[in-house]
């Protein structure tokens, strides 16, 4: 048996270095410790240093490039035949800047959440219907009752379960509805990209 080199691609890798190797981009394993060690430092990518975002690659230029170097070796791809890089500043992103950003996300949050509960209130309008409620088991119906009471700490408690977490505290190990709805997110906008490169290499040819 000869040497066989297997490559495995994501659908998208972070890179903080500009001289891009293989092993930085893909997982790698070989019968051949040598192989695999050559293989690993192999560069496949230069970028223009500090001119981060995003960048699509063909898994089939990698195999090329492996091949070009290492002719006796073949080469087995698993994995995505096209993916993204994402090239970050390796100093990291400001933490002043990343609080200010968190902090003005909660504010809209809590204050939207609280402006949708609020409406729907007054569509439905709660006040009355607890009223009458209230009126059928007690002879004063007006004011603050137990329902009220009762009806604000749910909202929060189901918020909470809603969500499944509450600060660091998780009810369930399962992802968060806004974990799912972030990963839909990335994997929308990562498809989106490699759909623009397909869509513009098909009109330069």
């Amino acid at each position: 048996m000869g040497d066989v080199l297997y490559i495995q691609t994501e659908k998208n890798r972070k890179i903080t270095d500009p001289h891009v190797r293989l092993g930085d981009i893909a997982d790698l394993t070989s019968n051949n410790p040598e192989v695999l060690q050559r293989c690993k430092v192999l560069r496949v990518l230069t970028l223009e240093p500090e001119k981060y975002g995003r960048y699509t690659v063909s898994a089939m230029e990698l195999i090329w490039l492996i091949q070009k170097k290492e002719e006796k070796v073949e080469v087995d791809h698993v994995g995505e035949p096209q993916f993204i890089l994402t090239y970050e500043d390796p100093a990291g992103k400001n933490i002043v800047m990343s609080w200010l950003k968190t902090a003005f996300v909660c504010l809209i949050t809590f204050f939207g959440t609280m402006f949708s509960i609020m409406t729907f209130n007054m569509d439905v309008d709660i006040p009355t219907l607890f009223e009458r409620i209230s009126g059928q088991f007690t002879s004063n119906p007006a004011g603050l009752t137990i329902l009220e009471a009762t009806y604000s700490v749910g909202i929060g408690i189901g918020v909470v379960f809603f969500f499944n977490h509450f600060g660091k505290w998780k009810i369930t190990e399962d992802p968060t509805p806004m974990e799912v709805e972030m990963r839909e997110y990335e994997d929308q906008v990562d498809l989106t990209i490699l759909e623009m490169e397909r869509r513009k290499e098909e009109n330069s040819g």
